[in-house]
């Protein structure tokens, strides 16, 4: 039906814009029934929050008395929603391989709610990893008034927290809902971090915006990253046809105990950071470096000029600058002279 009152134009546009959803079916979901949704993906990860720490995220006024009760709801709620948007990913992928079942024939069901489930028992082992993480923020941190700061307003923590969340989910094979769980961190805090990288314990990111940790990063235990650092790839293989190549390990491993600095580089899938490495910051580094050592750039030369008219060109570096020589230069007019017409 012709919307006539947005003039004659606007069949020829509408068939413009059908044509474009023909012309590229890799942008569309049209003839599709199954995608998760990022709502509720959401929504998953903001009970997660509450019950992995309780009286933080959601309901604040949590007693011995309603504990129980309240932790039977969320668990409950929060498994379902889980077991829906599993369901979800795991019949996208058969439906993306072009494996059609009859309407009444449901594949996924049943191995969506073992992993559901699955899931959930895996809860309290989550939480042991993310209470070590918590006391390394802590530990690692002098500014921390405490860790009910962290667990409030560190966005590392929410970000490692989203992860090692999103890592379960993607160990079972879970397709598109650790991505989502991350990218929705990502975006909340800055921190990028695969759902497939593996990371010990007692991790910690401090300041946190600008990290990126890539999906074949191994990261071992008690390590410490500051603000835009990047553990990722050198290049990417490619086939004879020029697709690139996937599924091998394109990014470095930091072994325990390593410090890696603000704006530091890691890339490489054979790059190795040996234990009780620390990595100086901005430094770019392609190569295996040993334990116990300490990976840093020489220092550039600073220069600094004065601004001050007449004054040295160059400035030495923590010296006072000198007042600017103004003998040759003509004195300054007196008042009576500003105020003449001539």
């Amino acid at each position: 039906m012709a919307c006539t009152h947005l003039g004659e134009k606007f069949d020829d546009l509408l068939e413009d814009m059908l044509e474009s959803y023909r012309g590229t079916p890799h942008t569309h979901r049209i003839g599709k029934r199954f995608l998760p949704s990022r709502t509720e993906i959401a929504e998953v990860i903001q009970d997660l929050l509450e019950l992995i720490y309780p009286g933080f995220h959601g309901r604040l006024d949590l007693t011995e008395q309603n504990i129980r009760e309240h932790t039977e709801a969320l668990l409950e709620r929060a498994t379902r929603k889980v077991h829906r948007q599993v369901h979800n990913c795991l019949c996208y992928a058969r439906e993306a391989r072009g494996d059609t079942r009859p309407d009444n024939v449901d594949p996924c069901d049943q191995k969506a709610l073992g992993i559901a489930l699955e899931f959930a028992e895996r809860l309290p082992a989550i939480r042991d990893l993310l209470a070590g993480d918590v006391q390394a923020a802590y530990d690692g941190d002098p500014a921390a008034t405490g860790t009910d700061e962290i667990i409030l307003a560190y966005p590392g923590l929410l970000a490692v927290t989203v992860y090692r969340l999103a890592h379960e989910l993607h160990i079972q094979g879970v397709p598109l809902m650790p991505r989502i769980m991350t990218e929705w961190a990502h975006g909340v805090t800055g921190v990028d971090i695969h759902p497939g990288a593996r990371i010990g314990r007692n991790f910690f990111i401090d300041h946190a915006t600008g990290v990126v940790i890539g999906e074949t990063t191994i990261i071992g235990d008690n390590v410490k990253l500051y603000q835009g650092v990047t553990l990722g790839a050198l290049s990417f293989a490619k086939d004879e046809r020029g697709r690139l190549i996937r599924g091998y390990k394109r990014h470095p491993t930091i072994e325990d105990n390593v410090v890696v600095y603000a704006n530091a580089t890691v890339l490489g899938g054979q790059t190795v950071v040996g234990s009780g490495t620390e990595v100086g910051g901005s430094v770019f580094l392609t190569k295996t470096v040993p334990g116990d050592s300490i990976a840093k750039m020489k220092a550039p030369e600073l220069r600094l000029r004065s601004k001050i008219l007449g004054g040295p060109r160059n400035v030495e570096v923590g010296a006072e600058p000198k007042p600017a020589d103004r003998s040759d230069e003509d004195p300054a007019p007196s008042e009576a002279e500003l105020a003449s017409p001539e």
